[in-house]
């Protein structure tokens, strides 16, 4: 069908793609464009770089300590430009969930990928058989069952590739993986004796796991996990050169490195994401609930100085004082999370200068608005410049396609595009 409308451009002022959220207004001889001298068009996500390159480091050294490999979970914030930062401080690969995003992985330099899910379909099939024939790449994806191995067997040796794999070990009421070690075996024998196919080790993700006694069953779920892979590098049904073992998002990785690490037949390696940012919710009430577990039992986290932080926050205006007591914030569900708790005010700046933001509470999010309660102490004026941390960083990520990387001074560095 023939159409006529006026055709789509690319940018709607030279160099500015359409639909960017908070690109600088007007063009500055000093190239220096700073979030408190409002050259930035609010809202705007905005990620500190101090606060980053702390929690790449922290996080690095807590798996170097514990003698296991990083490999953090890109979907987090599927931004190239924080995959080459994790991988120049020493991850050992990206874990990512579909091949579209394998593809930015590689590109960004990733040498491992772990596909954490099942790989099921021909064109996504497709995809990773040219992702590992163009590139020196180790790719990875998970199998719960007899028919996608079956489906990947056939694909890949009719490319006279392998495609390697983990068995996932799944929990009753969870999300993916084989229910039960006696099933994850004949599932792993049966890899093992296909082409097309490359039995690798076991993954999970202990994240599932809710209700009472968490942690204890937690933990018995990855020694049960652990125990199964080594018996089945025992077995000498692990067709790669490591028998890789891995699991752990960004709530308990401490529990799953410290299991880990005491298998030292098999390459441990741990997922976390959420980290290259964190948050103020509950991530940050997670790892409070790491250090905790460290200083009781002298763990590793009890042994690295600092901590992660908060390095992700949203930057909108107070565009109204309809009544007593209440603000409207030019922020909504089109810019931050709000699945896992409403966004927080951390700071507020009238003309650059810090003002108080003491008191002031989120009460609800409308697509582009978000309401506060204003306490009586407060001088809250339209036109002031709030920020808010919010809680899961996963979800205020994919509503920007470009985030500003912020020196100390709120001076935006680089403008990072996300590849949702």
């Amino acid at each position: 069908m023939r159409n006529d409308a006026i055709p789509y451009q690319d940018t709607y002022r030279e160099g500015w793609p359409i639909g960017t959220k908070g690109v600088w207004v007007e063009p500055k001889d000093s190239g220096q464009y700073n979030l408190l001298e409002e050259d930035i068009s609010l809202p705007a996500a905005v990620i500190s770089q101090a606060a980053l390159t702390n929690n790449l480091t922290w996080m690095q050294t807590f798996a170097d300590k514990n003698g296991v490999k990083l490999c953090p979970h890109g979907k987090t914030s599927m931004t190239p430009t924080l995959f080459k930062q994790q991988l120049a401080t020493g991850a050992w690969g990206m874990t990512i969930a579909t091949p579209a995003q394998a593809e930015v992985a590689v590109a960004m330099g990733a040498k491992n990928i772990i596909i954490a899910n099942q790989l099921v379909g021909k064109a996504n099939m497709a995809s990773i058989a040219a992702l590992q024939s163009e590139n020196m790449v180790d790719i990875y994806c998970s199998v719960d069952s007899r028919q996608n191995v079956e489906q990947l067997s056939a694909f890949f040796s009719a490319k006279n590739q392998r495609m390697k794999v983990f068995v996932e070990l799944g929990v009753s009421g969870g999300r993916c993986g084989v229910r039960g070690t006696e099933a994850a075996a004949e599932l792993a024998r049966y890899i093992h004796a296909l082409p097309g196919v490359a039995l690798a080790g076991v993954e999970v993700y202990e994240g599932v796991i809710h209700g009472d006694d968490m942690e204890n069953r937690i933990r018995a779920f990855i020694e049960d996990t652990a125990q199964f892979c080594q018996s089945l590098s025992n077995e000498g049904l692990i067709d790669t050169p490591d028998t890789i073992l891995t699991g752990a998002g960004s709530a308990w990785y401490d529990i799953v490195a410290d299991v880990f690490s005491r298998y030292a037949d098999l390459l441990p390696v741990i997922r976390p994401g959420c980290y290259v940012t964190h948050d103020s919710g509950i991530y940050r009430v997670a790892q409070e609930k790491v250090n905790a577990r460290a200083k009781q039992r002298q763990g590793i986290a009890a042994q690295i100085e600092g901590d992660l932080q908060n390095a992700l926050e949203v930057w909108a205006y107070v565009i109204s004082l309809p009544e007593k007591g209440k603000a409207v914030i030019g922020l909504g569900k089109r810019d931050a999370a709000y699945d896992a708790g409403l966004p927080l005010a951390e700071r507020g700046f009238r003309q650059g200068k810090a003002i108080d933001v003491s008191g002031l509470v989120a009460t609800a999010v409308m697509d582009q608005h978000t309401f506060m309660d204003v306490p009586e102490h407060s001088d809250l004026q339209v036109g002031d410049i709030l920020t808010f941390s919010t809680s899961h960083p996963c979800l205020t990520f994919d509503k920007w396609r470009y985030i500003a990387l912020s020196d100390e001074s709120c001076v935006v560095r680089e403008w990072m595009t996300t590849q949702f």
